[in-house]
């Protein structure tokens, strides 16, 4: 918990600017397709002190872990910056396609269709304490297939961040074994 201290130290309290970056996060209507309404974080993630505020909202009370996985694609931008700020490493999962060298790979359903996530060959080692981060939490089906992933490679998966988490789709009901720390509920 030494690393995860100092970078809680570093990071401060930052309520004020974390109301400021509730109030950054833009609705999309149909999209991706009609029906689905889209969260964009992407103005948080241009503003310095809302995006600094949602990385100590999305730390504080992790815990202690050796390695983040980033679900693509905001995941990784959030997953970097969670592991930048706590010194420890970061692996993004990816979408078919994207990675050269596969190690897993997982079919799961989203809450308008279904995805794949792969991890790259020799990223995540067996006992490692691993992080799962996300921009949202929807239905979970994302975060599971990540966490089952991490498992595959003989990883512990130790807990789940994210920055908003959507509570009438009902992910947090499917995450009963994963410590959950979110930002932000809509």
């Amino acid at each position: 918990m030494v690393r995860l201290a100092a970078a809680l130290t570093r990071l401060g309290e930052l309520s004020g600017d974390l109301e400021r970056a509730r109030g950054l996060i833009r609705e999309v209507p149909d999209f991706p397709e009609p029906g689905v309404l889209f969260r964009d974080i992407s103005p948080v993630l241009a503003d310095p002190e809302a995006f600094r505020a949602v990385v100590y909202g999305m730390v504080r009370q992790v815990p202690e872990f050796d390695l983040v996985l980033g679900v693509e694609a905001r995941g990784f931008l959030l997953g970097a910056a969670v592991a930048y700020a706590c010194g420890t490493g970061v692996v993004g999962v990816r979408k078919p396609g994207k990675l050269p060298v596969v190690a897993h790979r997982v079919d799961y359903t989203l809450e308008y269709g279904t995805a794949t996530l792969e991890l790259p060959e020799d990223t995540v080692r067996p006992g490692q304490r691993v992080l799962v981060v996300d921009d949202v939490l929807a239905t979970g089906g994302t975060v599971l297939a990540a966490s089952e992933l991490a498992r595959r490679a003989g990883a512990q998966v130790v807990g789940v961040s994210v920055a908003l988490e959507l509570s009438a789709l009902g992910g947090r009901e499917r995450l009963t074994d994963l410590p959950l720390q979110v930002v932000f509920t809509a």
